[in-house]
């Protein structure tokens, strides 16, 4: 016979499981955990979740996370080993620097996510992974003004047009962009970083236009002293990004294209670290001698430098969702 203290105790525990809302009721009865059924009973206490999607993506997660364990026999090490990556992965991560991105990029599954969410219709300009260095303090530019400070790198002027689908300019897109400079370093990987350098925001024209002075970007490693350099390294993989220019434009009633440019005949073009190479995105720089028109166009030296043109072509949210519908399996359909 139980005692009275046990009893109060129970009678406390199911006090404080109603005070938290849990309705002991609902609970499925799991005892005897094993490996043959305990995929089966966490999704019976999974199915209590009040938000369908979320109980559908849980569902599979741990489907597929208990498969891959059966499937591989990983051993208890093993998996330790794995849990420690990530928390590893974690204690790399700040406010300008988000080693789980850089996990995704690496594993392919940044530019898989965005292949099958961001469909664009044809014509429009393909996106492709942001990459772990876009930051939310870049300043904002006149058109035709520099987002790299004197000495970064050599010269380069991008320009042209935000269109729409039908060829039609989109006035006042905001587009932010960022680069590394000519020592394949990002802004915020330097310690002493005190203001945005290589990255800015600019408005599109009446006209659809835009323009700025930039550096020529170059190829260059992923950061390499945190796990996922090293993992990448184990897979008997490069860590090389190729040269690349980031791009950002949001306009009014068209979906937000996240992309980016990479100048043709880098040798790491065909193995991008991060997979984020299409073929529709690889552009040619136009060597300009002249310096006159170097300096015409606000750099402060008189040398030769090289010139990026490119018209992105926007579309609605309306042609996106439409490319999307397409693009599903018929099963999904």
């Amino acid at each position: 016979m139980a005692s009275a203290g046990y009893e109060a105790s129970i009678i406390a525990a199911n006090k404080r499981a109603h005070e938290h809302g849990i309705d002991l009721s609902k609970l499925p009865k799991l005892n005897d955990m094993s490996a043959a059924n305990i995929t089966e009973n966490v999704h019976k206490i999974n199915q209590n979740c009040p938000d369908e999607r979320t109980k559908f993506i849980f569902k599979n997660l741990v489907q597929h996370l208990h498969d891959f364990s059966r499937e591989t026999s990983i051993t208890t090490e093993e998996w330790m080993t794995a849990l420690n990556f990530l928390a590893e992965t974690g204690k790399m991560c700040s406010d300008i620097r988000h080693e789980f991105i850089l996990l995704s990029d690496t594993l392919g599954l940044s530019i898989l996510v965005d292949g099958m969410n961001n469909a664009k219709p044809p014509g429009a300009t393909e996106g492709t992974v942001l990459g772990p260095f876009f930051t939310e303090d870049a300043k904002h530019i006149e058109s035709g003004d520099s987002i790299a400070s004197e000495g970064k790198g050599d010269y380069m002027y991008v320009h042209g047009k935000i269109l729409d689908t039908k060829g039609n300019p989109i006035a006042g897109a905001t587009i932010d962009t960022w680069e590394t400079d000519g020592n394949g370093m990002y802004d915020t990987q330097y310690e002493n970083r005190d203001h945005p350098d290589c990255r800015g925001r600019i408005t599109s024209g009446k006209d659809g236009s835009y323009a700025y002075r930039a550096v020529v970007p170059v190829s260059y490693p992923i950061p390499s002293d945190g796990p996922i350099g090293k993992m990448v390294r184990y897979l008997g993989r490069h860590v090389m990004r190729p040269a690349h220019l980031h791009v950002m434009i949001e306009a009014p009633g068209y979906e937000k294209l996240v992309t980016a440019l990479y100048p043709r005949n880098d040798p790491y073009i065909s193995s991008d670290a991060v997979f984020g190479v299409k073929s529709s995105l690889i552009v040619d720089l136009k060597p300009v001698d002249d310096t006159s028109v170097t300096l015409a166009r606000g750099f402060k030296e008189a040398k030769p430098h090289q010139e990026l043109k490119f018209d992105f072509i926007l579309a609605t949210s309306e042609e996106c969702q439409e490319a999307r519908r397409k693009s599903m399996p018929a099963s999904t359909k």
